[in-house]
């Protein structure tokens, strides 16, 4: 009928087409479907970017500094102490080669090592590759460990040069273990971290596992060190004798307190969880059976970057298959 209006075609959801404007004279009242909508990309960089924004930057700024500046003061006054109090260093068989020992403890076990144990926390490098970060984790670590077993052979050349008996004393013990369970550390982490080898599962389970006995070590070290400190100068003090006040024993007090507040600030770094090292963009959180999110580095990143970029386009190539079988159907209806 000429006066009766033609019925708009209806999509299944109730929305109607709109007639498209001709183009060049063809295609004119000719009906198409809307451009399917577009699916928002997720940018990981930019996510990435906004945990580079460390919460508390100044305050750990001001801790790290300050962690720096009284590790490196406990190494000029160890190095003051047997330079100028204990007559220098040697290595002849004498007490000179045994000054190499608190030496190379606290400038490689106590300093160095602490130093291994923030550097995940550095914000500026976070932006570096996990694998570099390990390298460099484990580097300190090695250079730490050497030293450590190069002042040990100081101490036993010096005690068999003067036939002193060795491991006797209580810092003997607990210095030994310290620098036994350090290699065993170094060895685990070297062969289950930073090489490829180990399966991810055994990774996340033994983490945790890694992480406090770094820092059970760390402690025991501190204590081995203030152990030996005290237990030098109370023998090598006699005249005057140390609980007198003598200059090198109120010196070497003070060496100790910055050892105890350098640990303190290690530990109060490593321990908090607003600074600790974000995962990396396209990663995912594997954790052993049963375990949590929360802890120091208790988890493990898996980065699946491409596994989420395929699962997305083979996603939005289903969902614009399905949108354009529905159109299709709809235009034959409205055909009929």
């Amino acid at each position: 009928m000429s006066g009766r209006p033609a019925r708009k075609p209806l999509l299944p959801g109730g929305d109607c087409f709109k007639k498209s404007t001709p183009a060049s004279g063809r295609g004119a009242g000719t009906q198409r479907p809307p451009p399917p909508p577009s699916v928002p990309v997720a940018c990981p960089g930019a996510e990435y970017g906004t945990l580079m924004a460390m919460d508390g930057y100044r305050g750990f700024l001001g801790l790290l500094v300050s962690a720096l500046l009284v590790g490196f003061l406990s190494v000029i006054f160890t190095l003051v102490w047997v330079l100028h109090y204990r007559e220098g260093l040697g290595w002849d068989g004498t007490a000179l080669e045994f000054n190499w020992h608190p030496v190379l403890v606290v400038t490689g076990f106590v300093f160095i090592q602490g130093i291994a144990i923030i550097v995940y926390r550095l914000p500026w490098t976070w932006k570096c590759s996990k694998f570099l970060m390990k390298s460099i984790h484990a580097g300190l670590n090695t250079v730490a460990a050497v030293l450590a077993i190069i002042s040990l052979v100081a101490v036993f050349d010096f005690h068999n040069a003067r036939n002193i008996p060795n491991m006797y004393s209580l810092h003997s013990w607990i210095g030994l273990i310290a620098v036994i369970l350090y290699m065993l550390q170094l060895l685990l982490g070297f062969f289950i971290f930073l090489l490829p080898w180990a399966p991810l599962s055994l990774r996340a389970l033994v983490m945790p596992i890694h992480v406090y006995s770094g820092l059970l070590i760390f402690g025991t070290v501190i204590a081995t060190a203030l152990t030996g400190v005290t237990e030098k100068l109370i023998f090598a003090l006699k005249d005057p004798a140390y609980h007198s006040f003598p200059p090198e024993g109120v010196f070497t007090n003070t060496l100790g307190l910055l050892i105890l507040l350098f640990g303190a600030l290690i530990f109060w770094i490593v321990t908090r969880p607003q600074w600790k090292r974000p995962n990396e963009p396209n990663s995912i959180l594997l954790q052993p059976k049963g375990g949590t999110t929360e802890g120091l580095e208790g988890s493990m990143a898996i980065n699946v970057g491409n596994v989420d970029k395929s699962d997305s386009e083979l996603n939005n190539e289903g969902s614009a298959r399905k949108r354009n079988f529905t159109l299709d159907e709809a235009g034959q209806r409205s055909t009929m």
